[in-house]
Order: structure tokens, then C-alpha cells, then sequence
């Protein structure tokens, strides 16, 4: 059965009554992104205020930190929120690492598995008393103290979720986290041809199960109450797609439906700041690809129709639609 997450507000002031809110109509998860706010902080008051939910970070910037400092945050926040938290993390692109975080950038997809595999022997060392001894080519840690090791080890370590949309960072999830947080500039054409395959054939590879691996997937949802609500919704997710269609790292998904031309010109008006004239580029069958597009009645049983047996989570807030018919359609995801 599908598990449907929503976001929970980086606005610290907002956290607790929408994490109660989430929790008390049936979602199965909490998350924050990092965009303005920091996007641990917020998951420290969602923890304190409910006991079901899931919290994650969806996502936090890796390659702004480093394992030491992640893996004692995921330590923290798994361990006060009882075993709920899940560390998403994203490798963001070189321009944000180098310019905005002013942190190294190199060979992404080997770096981000390295940071991984860094952290597990860390908590290792916590949990299971293992020398800490570990030496790649980016991190190093080799050094810890009794005063700087966690005793509140009993719900044990977090779970870590991958962003990825390319093959090699696809394929570094399935190899070393516990999870796929799938782009949401991803179609179900491009999950089921593209990243399932290199999913299944990686855990396979690595000994592993599909139940014991989740996809996690923000979904585009157009929808709405009323006609303006609708036609809000729609215009909103078209600037979105062609906001994403914009990068050249995302263009392989445009070129798994033949639309090889639109990412240079979607890239060449993002430079030219027509950000709201972007948006036309995106017809209805582009629209209808990324997004799952009806009325509120109808909206369950076609994200259930495209999705279920095929990802483990979706994330869907239902911006615009009222608190009552919100909660109304996920007793219905709940629904067998």
C-alpha cells in the first residue's frame, strides 16, 4: 500500500500544528526541504509533538556538510523522535556547493556514496562498538572519544534516503541508502524504463530485496475545488516542470519522451529570466506526463493507478484544497 507524506513548514512557528494536523488525518510522514531555513530544526518540534509519523529531511544538502556532522544530526533526531527520522539527503548542483555553501564539488554520484558509507561506519562505531577507522579518497574519520559517542543508541541508526534522477546517482542509492527519493521532475514512463531497472538490478547486485528498499516521490498533482483553483494549480505545476526542464542535468528525462529541443530553450529563457513565459512551452501533453491531473474525486485512483506496486511512498500536500476534502482523500489512500 502506498504511504502518503506532506510537508511540514520550515517556519518553526508553523511546525507544530501542521505535524499534528498530518499525524491525526492519517499521513505516514512529515517532511522539510532546504531551502530558506535550516531543515533539521523544524523535525526537532515536529518529533516533540507527535509519536507516529515519519520525519525526513526531503531534502538536506549533503555535500554542505560532512558525514561526521550528518551522522551525529540523523543520531540526534532518530534517537529523540523514537526511531522515526529518515535522513534524505540531495547532492544539489555544483554552482550552489561551490558558490552559495562554498564547499567542494567533484565527482558527485562516487562522493555522495563515500559520504554514506562514511556515516555507517560511524554509527557503527556508536552502535555497535566498531573501531572507527575509515579512509576514502574525500572524507576521512579515524578519531573518536568516549566523550563525543552517543549513549541513546536504542532506537538505533536513521535510515537514509537518496535524491537522485540520473543513472549513477540512482544507482549509488540502491547500493549503499535505504531509499530513493525519485525527482519529482520524473514521469512515470522514465520510473518504470529508467529507474526501476537500475534499481532492481543494483539491489540484486548488492544482495539486497526490494521490500527492504523504498521510493519515495513528490508528486505534481493538478487539482482543485473550483475552476480558479484548478486553472491556479495548472499554471503553477506548468512554470514548475519547465522551472526543472531548465537544467541540463535533468534533460534526460525530456529525451525519454523524444523531447530533445525543449531543454535547451526552456534553458535559454531561464537565462533570459522569462520564468512565467516558460511555463507555455509546457502543453497539456507534457503536463499530463509529469502530473496527475483531475478532480478531487478522482484524484486517489489515478495516482493509485499509476503508482502503486511501482513506488513506496508518494508526497502530496493538496495545496488549495480545504482541510475537510484534504482529509477526506487520504482516509481514502488508507482505504483498501
Amino acid at each position: 500500500m502506498l504511504k502518503v507524506d506532506a510537508g511540514i513548514p520550515i517556519n518553526m512557528s508553523d511546525v507544530k500544528e501542521r505535524a499534528q494536523w498530518l499525524e491525526a488525518i492519517g499521513y505516514d510522514g512529515g517532511m522539510t526541504a532546504e531551502t530558506s531555513h535550516d531543515p533539521f530544526l523544524p523535525l526537532a518540534i515536529a518529533a516533540e509533538h507527535t509519536s507516529k509519523i515519519d520525519l525526513m529531511t526531503s531534502i538536506a544538502v549533503a555535500f554542505a556538510r560532512n558525514p561526521m556532522l550528518l551522522a551525529n544530526l540523523g543520531h540526534d533526531l532518530n534517537a529523540y523522535s523514537e526511531g522515526r527520522f529518515i535522513l534524505g539527503l540531495g547532492s544539489q548542483i555544483r554552482p550552489h556547493i561551490r558558490k552559495r555553501f562554498s564547499m567542494e564539488w567533484s565527482h558527485p554520484a562516487a562522493r555522495m556514496k563515500e559520504m554514506i558509507l562514511a556515516m555507517h561506519a560511524i554509527w557503527d562505531n556508536w552502535h555497535d562498538g566498531t573501531p572507527l577507522d575509515f579512509r576514502g579518497e574525500f572524507y576521512e574519520h579515524s578519531l573518536m572519544t568516549p566523550v563525543f559517542t552517543p549513549l541513546n543508541t536504542e532506537h538505533g541508526r536513521p535510515r537514509v534516503f537518496l535524491a537522485a534522477v540520473g543513472p549513477k546517482m540512482t544507482k549509488t542509492a540502491a547500493e549503499v541508502a535505504d531509499g530513493l527519493i525519485v525527482h519529482s521532475f520524473s514521469t512515470a514512463k522514465y520510473i518504470k524504463e529508467v529507474t526501476m531497472p537500475i534499481v532492481e538490478e543494483t539491489l540484486k547486485a548488492s544482495g539486497r530485496k526490494r521490500e527492504d528498499f523504498e521510493l519515495s516521490y513528490p508528486a505534481f498533482v493538478v487539482t482543485g475545488e473550483t475552476e480558479e483553483q484548478f486553472n491556479k494549480a495548472k499554471k503553477m505545476t506548468r512554470e514548475r516542470i519547465a522551472f526543472y526542464g531548465s537544467t541540463p542535468a535533468y534533460k534526460v528525462v525530456l529525451e525519454a519522451h523524444g523531447w530533445n529541443d525543449l531543454q535547451p530553450e526552456l534553458n535559454r529563457m531561464s537565462k533570459a529570466g522569462q520564468w512565467e513565459e516558460m511555463g507555455t512551452l509546457i502543453d497539456d501533453d507534457i503536463l499530463n506526463a509529469f502530473a496527475t491531473v483531475g478532480e478531487p474525486k478522482d484524484i486517489v485512483s489515478e495516482l493509485k493507478s499509476r503508482y502503486d506496486g511501482v513506488l513506496d511512498r508518494l508526497t502530496i500536500g493538496f495545496e488549495g484544497l480545504e482541510a475537510e476534502t484534504v482529509a477526506g482523500l487520504i482516509s481514502e489512500f488508507k482505504a483498501a
